[in-house]
Formats: C-alpha cells, sequence, structure tokens
C-alpha cells in the first residue's frame, strides 16, 4: 500500500491529482502553517497571453501563523466573478470547457467560509469527474514525514521553487493556446480537464 502526504490545493495542478491517482491513501494536511502564494489558495490556468494565476483571498488572521484547517475565505473583490470570467475566457473555446461548466460553475456561487472545506469539495468533485476514486483524509494533527511511511509531498509540489519529483514527468497534450505559448506543463487539473476530457486521465 503507497501512501502520500500532501497539501491542501485550489484546484491543484496535474502532479497533484497525478498522486490522488497512483496512491492508495491520500493525506491532505490541515494542521500545516498557511503558506500565502502557494497551490493552498492558488491555481494557474493558461491564456492566450501565457500564465495567469488566480487566487481566492483570505482573511486575515491575528498572529504570525495559522492553522491551514482555520483560514477563512474573504468576500473582498468580487473574485468568484473574476475567476469564472477568467476561466470562461481562458477555455470557452476548448472542446470540454460547456460540458463541465455546470458542474463547476457552483463553486463560484455559494459561499465558503474555510478553505480547507472548499478545497475538498472541489477535490472531491474533480475526481468524480476525473474517473478517480482515490482513498482521501484530511489529517488529525500535524504529521511529521519521518514518523509516517507517507511519501511526503508538501514541499515538493509547489508554485515556486518546488522541490525534485522523479515520480512526475508532464506528458504534453492538447492546449487550446499551444500554437502561440508552446506546451506549458503542470497547469491546474481545469487546463487538463478542459482540453481532454474523459480522457484527463490518461495523463495522470
Amino acid at each position: 500500500m503507497k501512501s502520500a502526504l500532501l497539501s491542501s490545493t485550489y484546484f491543484g495542478p496535474i502532479q497533484w491529482y497525478q498522486k490522488l491517482n497512483r496512491y492508495d491513501n491520500c493525506l491532505v494536511e490541515q494542521y500545516d502553517h498557511f503558506v500565502k502564494q502557494t497551490y493552498r489558495n492558488r491555481c494557474v490556468i493558461a491564456t492566450t497571453a501565457g500564465l495567469q494565476s488566480l487566487t481566492v483571498p483570505t482573511e486575515a488572521y491575528e498572529g504570525p501563523k495559522c492553522y491551514m484547517r482555520d483560514i477563512r475565505i474573504s468576500d473582498h473583490g468580487n473574485w468568484r466573478h473574476l475567476h469564472w470570467n477568467a476561466l470562461a475566457s481562458a477555455y470557452g473555446e476548448s472542446p470540454f470547457f460547456e460540458f463541465y461548466a455546470d458542474d463547476l460553475r457552483p463553486f463560484y456561487e455559494k459561499h465558503w467560509d474555510y478553505l480547507i472545506d472548499f478545497n475538498m469539495a472541489i477535490t472531491q468533485k474533480m475526481c468524480e469527474l476525473l474517473d478517480i476514486h482515490p482513498s482521501i483524509k484530511l489529517s488529525t494533527n500535524y504529521t511529521k514525514a519521518e514518523e509516517t511511511e507517507f511519501d511526503d509531498f508538501r514541499d515538493v509540489i509547489r508554485p515556486k521553487h518546488p522541490q525534485p519529483d522523479p515520480t512526475f514527468s508532464p506528458r504534453p497534450y492538447y492546449q487550446v493556446f499551444s500554437a502561440k505559448n508552446g506546451f506549458l506543463p503542470n497547469l491546474s487539473i481545469l487546463d487538463l480537464l478542459f482540453n481532454e476530457g474523459n480522457e484527463a486521465v490518461l495523463f495522470l
């Protein structure tokens, strides 16, 4: 039995979903300290101009650190409307955007209090759409890598300064703007889903 230890993600990258697909058990850490500018509240999509980051705003918290499980989503800046419009603009011409739009739009219509709950609901929906069936649990306390048999990807999968991952090699697939931008690897799982549909799982 292979087990993976992961940080929570907002429409995480393909690398993250590869772990869900390939590991028997996946533990999502919720007792790590929230770190800004990570996949915890950010996803990266492809637009005609290149890469674009979509960031879920979070409420300020007291003190220098806060557990991921306690991070609240902010309603600042009409971000839900902006994120959905960005996705529609970037992927409206992709082969499968309209097919999946009704499944994903509700995430931008409902209010969520906590980021961890929002992310886990997204993860469950994406697994359903990808037709993968991982065993996923939230941690019940902070997990020390040296005290478990989990493969620890918490600091490996991140947008800035990722650590080496010999088990992941991006596989090129069709992208709407590849003629202009070339192939852009390891984007949000949404990029793979909108472009490859039910064959997305073959790239995991």
